[in-house]
């Protein structure tokens, strides 16, 4: 039985073992495909009970490894010269680099040197909030390799968000830059963390990256910059040897409550299903040069751009800058500069670049993409045929894949050319991935077509252990809801022949009058309307109804805005009444220029739900928005329409 398939039988014959025996399935490729130190004296040993004391999960129990043997010096005999990492800066006349594997050990271990060299050991907690630079992978790695715990925190997150992500993980040394490119601006990273630093007392050195040449004031016994230690350090490191529970990072996700939770990922599972993961959905094959435009501060990054390529042999592209700078074709010169294979973005940049003037597209050369992705969130109809034709060309299989920074993995998601894709829908589960569908009684819906809220029944490999430091809220927060089930959060429908589609978070589900409404759907019909470019649907207070749908809606041009306002609003309830039913017609609209999102381009659906609200005076913290400034023009909308 082959694990890494490549035909739809292959597939099935996977699926049908992992269901069999899960642990012969999963010990039958650690063994085959990985170095360890030690083998495991159990494959999986756990309980899935929603009580904290119970509840926990061991893969490879007893297994010796090191995460970066596996991502280089595996490697080195074969592909030393390989090039690991493509360096694509923010300013395209900036010359890419090329680091070899070879160049790559070197470097990663004169990082875990200098790491050493200031204080770093075994366990300690490391913060980096650093661009995306070469240093930043060689940062993660490096921690790894010494094993210290890395908790890398987006560069873009505000000094207060810094802040709390430190304390939280009692982080002793904090990685930072001068500065870090987006665009057309530099992020002042150094005065951040300083600002941040005020509030932390846990940390006692920080090393500073010179990116930017920014004048910055350094404390004196605190601060180093990285290009002085790194030059005095040496370039060979043996690898810390680590259990395979043993925490490998922590990565700080959105909590219902307002905290942030540092979900913790451990080293054994976790490589296992990163490879695994990455080399069947995208269908990797020796030489292909792969590209994830995330960014290493998201789940994604770690996954897709570090673990799970470089785990594989593979050459992954890292990419500082951002798809609008110097002009909206910049993802497209990249792909033609370095004729990339592989190409995983997100549905809202999709979206975002789909608006644009088509000779952006056109003028470039894409004719070496040969698979697609998105990632982050389910995407609309119109965005996945645009990426079909005009980017694929309607030759690339498109892999939608669904998983989250508390699975560590691709969880559901067609294999490119190897399962079928289907528009807007996520499709098949990977083989060792167990989902299944439950009513609001906590029942478990029966095989067929059905929608309920999403779970998964059986362990894999890397899902998360628990939230660092807070192992109630963990069991509360994922097993309490269906006891002995992995909650997800997210509903789903599925159909006949058990293809998944996700129909956005629970918590988004709107109740209008009894009928519960997944919001994620009506924006998918909502942005099917030719002059629409994306939407958010929250609901609001309804005298009558209890709820009602107010939808927040971007067009593609603002030109004539204002007197074809009311035939377009009409034109959006009746496609959305004709397409999923009166009851689904938003209630109110209201146009605006941009929707407040995130830093990883998700829309702040919490900030339009308290607008719509008339909430205007509770907004929460918008400092770590993309667009804090948009926030203003539509708290402004909502009061004049009423």
């Amino acid at each position: 039985m082959k694990h890494i398939v490549n035909t739809q039988a292959e597939y099935n014959a996977a699926y049908q073992a992992s269901l069999d025996d899960p642990e012969k399935f999963w010990r039958d490729f650690a063994e085959k495909e990985f170095t360890w130190h030690k083998k495991w004296d159990n494959v999986l040993n756990y309980t899935m009970s929603p009580e904290a004391g119970k509840l926990g999960v061991k893969w490879f129990e007893g297994a010796k490894l090191n995460i970066t043997e596996n991502c280089i010096d595996r490697h080195l005999e074969k592909r030393g010269e390989q090039t690991a990492i493509i360096f694509e800066a923010n300013n395209p006349n900036e010359k890419p680099l090329h680091i070899t594997y070879r160049e790559l050990a070197k470097n990663v271990n004169k990082t875990a040197n200098m790491l050493k060299a200031n204080g770093a050991k075994k366990g300690d907690r490391i913060c980096l909030y650093m661009p995306m630079t070469p240093e930043l992978a060689y940062a993660v790695l490096a921690c790894a390799r010494i094993g210290a715990v890395h908790s890398v925190v987006f560069a873009g997150f505000s000094a207060k968000s810094l802040s709390d992500r430190i304390m939280d993980a009692k982080c002793n040394i904090v990685i930072t830059a001068d500065g870090g490119y987006r665009g057309s601006k530099i992020t002042p990273l150094k005065d951040i963390t300083d600002e941040a630093l005020q509030s932390c007392d846990c940390v006692q050195k920080v090393i500073v990256l010179n990116r930017t040449n920014s004048k910055i004031p350094m404390v004196y016994g605190r601060d180093v910059w990285w290009q002085d230690e790194f030059a005095k350090a040496s370039d060979v490191c043996p690898a810390e040897v680590m259990d395979a529970e043993d925490m490998l990072f922590i990565l700080y996700t959105s909590g219902s409550t307002g905290k942030p939770k540092g979900m913790v990922h451990t080293c054994g599972g976790y490589m296992v299903y990163a490879n695994y993961s990455f080399r069947n959905v995208f269908q990797y094959q020796e030489g292909d040069i792969y590209w994830c435009t995330a960014d290493i501060g998201w789940i994604t990054g770690h996954s897709y751009i570090v673990y799970g390529p470089l785990s594989a042999g593979a050459t992954t592209v890292m990419f500082e800058g951002v798809p609008s700078y110097p002009d909206m074709g910049r993802f497209w010169e990249v792909v033609q500069k370095h004729k990339v294979n592989i190409f995983y973005t997100a549905p809202t940049a999709i979206r975002s670049l789909a608006t644009c003037d088509m000779s952006l597209v056109t003028k470039h050369d894409l004719s070496s993409l040969k698979t697609l992705g998105t990632v982050g969130e389910p995407i609309n109809l119109e965005a996945w045929e645009w990426y079909d034709e005009h980017i694929g060309k309607k030759n690339c299989p498109i892999v939608d894949t669904w998983w989250q920074t508390e699975t560590g993995g691709i969880m559901i998601s067609s294999l490119a050319g190897v399962t079928k894709d289907i528009p807007t829908y996520a499709t098949l589960p990977l083989p060792g991935i167990q989902p299944c569908l439950m009513d609001e009684n906590g029942v478990e819906l029966p095989d067929g077509a059905q929608e309920g809220r999403l779970c998964i029944k059986h362990p894999w490999p890397s899902m998360a252990r628990t939230i660092y430091g807070d192992h109630q809220r963990y069991a509360d927060t994922y097993f309490s809801t269906f006891s002995g089930k992995y909650f997800t959060g997210d509903g789903a429908k599925r159909d006949a022949e058990g293809n998944y589609r996700i129909t956005g978070r629970v918590d988004d589900i709107v109740i209008v009058s009894g009928h519960n409404l997944g919001t994620a759907e009506i924006e998918n019909v909502i942005n099917e309307h030719p002059n629409v470019a994306e939407s958010a649907v929250v609901g609001y207070p309804h005298d009558v109804k209890g709820n009602s749908i107010y939808a927040y809606v971007t067009m593609k041009t603002q030109d004539g805005l204002t007197q074809d306002s009311e035939q377009v609003e009409k034109e959006i309830k009746n496609l959305v009444a004709k397409t999923l039913g009166p009851i689904c017609k938003p209630e109110k609209i209201q146009f605006t220029s941009e929707l407040p999102k995130t830093r990883s381009g998700k829309i702040m659906r919490r900030i339009l739900r308290k607008v719509a609200a008339d909430e205007f005076e509770n907004l929460g913290d918008i400092s770590t928005l993309l667009n804090p400034e948009c926030v203003e023009e539509v708290v402004r909308g909502a009061c004049s329409r009423g």
